[in-house]
Parts: structure tokens; sequence; C-alpha cells
């Protein structure tokens, strides 16, 4: 059977009319992707994984809304983003394998605990959570982003948001000469988004199991083996709060996540007839 490796472009509408735009590439199980903060097709990992992961699967990657090709509401909602999903999954089938990183990793998992029917399998990659010491807690990071996003300042918030997550001063300084640095600023609109879904993660405080006791899917907690303590801790700890969830270190990788690295992982969690330990 020959393998269909060609990258086709489309789009769903979600519940509140907004137009979410979507990318198919592969054949084979249905995978989709949930990008992190800041990231759409052509802005970060996704592109690449999604080509990896195309060899073995039928791949969806969307852009999340507010971002790249997608629309965007005047009132956001993280129930609004869970609406998204479930219309980018409806359109690959209505039973995927689910992936997200960061912000999309807790995208992820809350929609998988509120349709688990539809979900086969679920592999997140370091969702930023923060349950003790090591990094400070962030709400008035999210407060500051949100304020520079009010009154037009995009690069103050990207360079906002990039110091919150631990990204080095010299490198926070040096990013207005690099060529993406316009692509960061056209989507700074939607880091409020994001801090809507993690931020109640990021207080310093042990995770309440309960939220995911509906998540029956099995699931993968995938951590950076270069990723500081306070990312291991908090992914850890979120891995023994999920129902049915085991823990994997990818050695040598750090929160810029290489996609050729993890591909081969997916790529065994994901097979219909793959067993984990």
């Amino acid at each position: 059977m020959s393998i269909d490796h060609t990258r086709t472009a489309g789009g769903v509408t979600s519940a509140d009319g907004t137009r979410i735009a979507l990318h198919r590439s592969g054949t084979g199980p249905a995978v989709v992707l949930v990008d992190g903060a800041l990231c759409y097709s052509g802005m970060g990992p996704g592109d690449a994984l999604a080509s990896c992961l195309a060899k073995h699967f039928r791949v969806y990657q969307y852009d999340r809304r507010g971002r790249g090709l997608s629309a965007d509401s005047n009132r956001y909602a993280v129930q609004r983003e869970l609406e998204d999903l479930d219309a980018v999954v409806e359109a690959a089938g209505g039973s995927v394998c689910l992936w997200g990183m960061s912000s999309g990793a807790l995208l992820a998992l809350k929609y998988a605990a509120v349709h688990p029917e539809k979900i086969r399998k679920v592999s997140v990659y370091e969702a930023p959570c923060i349950v003790e010491g090591g990094h400070e807690p962030t709400q008035k990071d999210w407060g500051q982003i949100a304020e520079a996003v009010s009154r037009g300042s995009s690069g103050t918030a990207v360079r906002t948001f990039l110091k919150s997550i631990g990204l080095p001063r010299l490198a926070v300084a040096v990013m207005p000469i690099l060529p993406f640095w316009s692509k960061l600023k056209a989507v700074a609109h939607t880091l409020p988004y994001d801090g809507a879904i993690v931020e109640r993660y990021q207080r310093g405080q042990p995770l309440d199991g309960s939220e995911w006791e509906a998540l029956t899917t099995l699931a993968q907690v995938v951590i950076g083996g270069k990723s500081p303590p306070w990312m291991q801790n908090g992914n850890r700890a979120l891995c023994a709060a999920l129902p049915s969830a085991h823990c994997v270190v990818l050695e040598g990788q750090t929160h810029d996540l290489k996609p050729t690295a993890l591909a081969p992982l997916l790529v065994r969690f994901f097979e219909p007839h793959a067993q984990t330990t």
C-alpha cells in the first residue's frame, strides 16, 4: 500500500462559529497535535513533528484560535479552545491519539478528561506545572502580560513571557533582532489565552488529582532530561495525578524540543497494538 505524505490544508468551524485552520498529512490512524504558547503551523516544532509522524499516521495539526490562519472571537474562554479541539477531533474521525506540548499539554489533558471516549491515547510533553520551589508562582507575570497586551505592547508581552518561562536574560535581549521575532509578536495577543489555561497549575501548590478522575485514557507524560528541576518535578507530579499514566524521560532534551528525538517515542506509544510499561 502506498503512503500519502502530502500535506493538505483546510479548516473546521468551532461551536461559536470561529474558523480554525487545519493541516493534514499522512495516512493511517489519526493523531492530533496541540501546540504550546506562541506556536502554530510554520512556527514551532509542530511542522517537523507532523512530518515525522506522517510516515506512520494520519496527522492533524491545527492553528489554535487567534494564530496563523485561524480566526478569533471577541471573548475568550478555555471552553472555546476545548470546542475548537473537539471540532478538529471530529474532522479526524472522532477517535484519535492526542499529543500536546506545554500549555497545549494541559489543553489536551483537559479535553481527554471531558471526552475520554474520543481519545485512544494521550501523550504530553512538559506541561508547565509549578508545584514546589525552584520557580516562583506566575500570577504576577500573567497579569503583566495581560496588561501589556491590553495596551498593544506585543513586544513587552512576549519578553515578559519568555522571562517567566526561564529563558536567560541575554537570550531575551537578542530576540528582537532574530528573524522570527515578528512572528512571535504577531500572536502575542494569544498569550493571555495560555495564561487562562495554565496559571492555576503554576502556584507552587500540589496538583488536585480529582480534576483528572474522568480521564480514563492511557496517558504518557514526557520530560526533557536536561530541563530544569522545577519542570521535571511538576511533570512527575502531573503524571502521579493522572489515573492511568506513565512518565518517560527523554534524555538530552529541554523545553526547546527536537521533534526528531520525540517522534520515535510517540510512534511506539501511539501504534494501535503498542504495550507500555
